[in-house]
């Protein structure tokens, strides 16, 4: 069977949220969104169920599919609905919705609730994506606080540049929500993973822990109280030795500089690996760095065995404990966030 493996530490997983929540100090979303992000969302609430204060998730088929698994703590629709007719799913299954605009707050008061609802309500402190204006938050606010079928108001917004030490977006986004928020009771949420992490000031009732439960630093350099729940790895299931000036792989963009062994191993940008990230990008080899030569293919990627004892039958490890996730997205120009998510026909395989 094809050797490509991605290994989920559900262990490490408890523990990032743990060490998180501490952090926090105050209630803590899992946000499992988008299978959460690749690691596989039913069974990460599984594992996070005694632990989570709640968990977060995009949309309702998201939702769905942690309620039908069993999962019973709160959930929070961080988009909200999409339709009128999908509060009759949030009624039925106890889910929190976010309301960031005016057709979803009043969809929300037309809807014959059997038991009152808790709302999110979202704020546009300045990313400008989603939310209501922060001179028309109160309002909102309000009009919901008068309704008999809102239970809660939790008042939340989230920061467009908390990964960027350096920018004052995020302090200035804090202010905003400040001011607009005064005199309007109730919990409050801030903090993604990176304002937990760098921004006390926006620590609240609520946080929302996403890329850094996974054991992902948002700030790319390798935080230590957190540690990477994935791991992938594949074989080395082919070898040859090429003579210096010798083309690897499609378009020829590498050539040899000296004797060369040249692994070959089973994964490709098919797989979810980026295709980008191709000559120079970090690999380990039986526990050694070395590095891919050549394109990513489809399938296939041809890394350097020159330094190392690697051969056939030889572990690579594309990201895990020796290679941090993130080395590989600089590579190929992205963000971890994308590597993650993109993982596909690998097998998973959950350690406890």
């Amino acid at each position: 069977m094809r050797p490509l493996r991605a290994e989920i530490y559900l262990n490490r997983l408890r523990d990032n949220y743990r060490t998180l929540k501490q952090i926090h100090g105050g209630k803590l979303l899992a946000v499992l969104k988008a299978d959460a992000y690749g690691h596989g969302a039913v069974r990460c609430a599984l594992a996070l169920e005694d632990l989570a204060d709640g968990f977060a998730v995009a949309c309702i088929e998201e939702a769905l599919e942690l309620r039908e698994a069993g999962v019973g703590k709160p959930i929070v629709l961080l988009e909200g609905v999409f339709d009128t007719a999908e509060y009759d799913l949030v009624d039925k299954h106890g889910l929190w919705p976010v309301v960031g605009s005016q057709w979803q707050l009043e969809a929300l008061l037309n809807h014959d609730w059997k038991e009152p609802v808790k709302v999110w309500l979202k704020m546009d402190s300045g990313m400008h994506r989603a939310g209501f204006f922060p001179h028309n938050y109160a309002s909102a606010y309000h009009t919901l606080k008068q309704s008999p079928k809102v239970s809660d108001i939790v008042k939340f917004s989230h920061f467009a540049c908390a990964d960027d030490a350096d920018s004052g977006m995020t302090d200035i986004q804090i202010e905003t929500f400040d001011t607009a928020c005064h005199g309007l009771e109730g919990e409050e949420s801030l903090t993604n993973s990176a304002a937990m992490l760098a921004y006390p000031a926006a620590r609240r009732d609520w946080g929302r822990a996403g890329l850094a439960l996974y054991g992902v630093d948002p700030f790319l350099e390798h935080d230590t109280r957190i540690k990477p729940v994935m791991r992938l790895s594949t074989k080395v299931f082919d070898e040859r030795v090429l003579q210096p000036h010798e083309p690897v792989g499609y378009g020829a963009v590498f050539y040899t500089k000296r004797s060369t062994r040249v692994g070959l191993i089973a994964c490709g940008y098919a797989d979810g690996y980026p295709r980008r990230a191709s000559t120079g990008s970090p690999v380990a080899i039986n526990g050694v760095r070395s590095r891919i030569i050549g394109c990513v293919s489809m399938d296939m990627i041809t890394v350097d065995l020159n330094g190392t004892d690697g051969t056939i039958g030889s572990e690579v490890e594309l990201w895990g404990d020796k290679i941090d996730v993130n080395e590989v997205a600089q590579s190929a120009g992205t963000i971890a966030y994308e590597l993650l998510c993109n993982v596909k026909r690998a097998k998973f395989v959950y350690i406890d």
